[in-house]
């Protein structure tokens, strides 16, 4: 399931970050028409595609983008966007080190999917936000201890990020979609 660190393909080094930079790159994916064809081919039935990039409740709740369908089912997702076409999910840790404010993958969002894109390649995995927070409390401690830790150093604070093979994650994902149970006798 991956390799850990040390383990070759995965090592790589930690980017120096340069916030404002970052920014006004991500800022010229959020309207990538790319974005429209994967919502449409992943949501049959999409009547409405919302950007909700604007500092807000949405945005403070990890939602980046709404989507409506035909039915009225309103599905909302954070996207992430990567440059590189890394083998890993770069998994937010901490948001801010020092402060301890946890990143992405461990604080409450309102979004159902992570639309974890890695532009270079095309490819966009559609995470279930809340399986894949769970797959975090049940994993996390192991992946910390065997993969890459990715620090970027912003203006103010540093963002801590653990580098998971991306079918580590998925595997995780799948193992949490099955609860295990002891069915009580129906008297």
């Amino acid at each position: 399931m991956g390799q850990p660190i040390g383990g070759g393909s995965l090592n790589y080094e930690p980017p120096i970050h340069d916030f404002s930079e970052s920014l006004a790159w991500s800022h010229t994916q959020e309207d990538a028409p790319w974005w429209e064809t994967v919502y449409r081919s992943a949501f049959p039935g999409v009547a409405a595609i919302v950007s909700t990039r604007k500092d807000g409740w949405a945005q403070r709740a990890g939602i980046d983008r709404v989507i409506t369908l035909n039915s009225g089912k309103v599905i909302k997702v954070d996207e992430k966007c990567r440059r590189k076409d890394y083998p890993d999910f770069a998994l937010e840790r901490w948001s801010d080190e020092a402060k301890q404010i946890p990143g992405w993958v461990q604080k409450p969002l309102d979004c159902d999917f992570i639309a974890y894109a890695f532009v270079q390649s095309g490819l966009c995995y559609l995470l279930p936000a809340l399986l894949l927070q769970r797959a975090w409390r049940q994993f996390g401690r192991d992946w910390i201890k065997n993969y890459q830790e990715v620090r970027a150093q912003n203006k103010n604070y540093v963002t801590v990020s653990i580098a998971v093979p991306r079918d580590v994650v998925l595997d995780a994902i799948r193992e949490c979609i099955i609860i295990p149970f002891s069915p009580e006798p129906v008297a």
